[in-house]
């Protein structure tokens, strides 16, 4: 299936199957996770609780970064099952090719 997702140009590039998350955003520009499914109410497109985080050039999910530390109990708790159903720290498990926009257009150049 070809699908054209949009990245922000300063996006790391999607590591290999395995390796840790570099914030690439890919995995939830493609699709929700089951978490990011309620958050979103689709389950096909991008997770609308991905965010792009300008100082650190890269994407990060939103419903971790609303369970930060120093909020108390509950923050702490919210944060440990957001890690848990987005697979945090299970390294990269998107089977998905990324094309650049460099290459479509290598592809078409005579």
């Amino acid at each position: 299936m070809h699908q054209v997702i949009h990245i922000h140009p300063e996006a790391p590039a999607k590591p290999a199957i395995g390796q840790p998350c570099n914030g690439c955003g890919v995995c939830c520009l493609a699709e929700p996770c089951p978490v990011g499914m309620l958050v979103s109410r689709k389950r096909h497109g991008a997770c609308k609780a991905l965010v792009w985080a300008d100082g650190e050039g890269r994407y990060r999910c939103g419903l971790m970064l609303a369970g930060r530390p120093g909020g108390g109990l509950w923050r702490a708790v919210w944060r440990r099952w957001a890690a848990r159903w987005i697979s945090a720290g299970s390294g990269c498990d998107a089977t998905i090719e990324v094309e650049s926009a460099a290459d479509r257009s290598r592809q078409f150049t005579p």
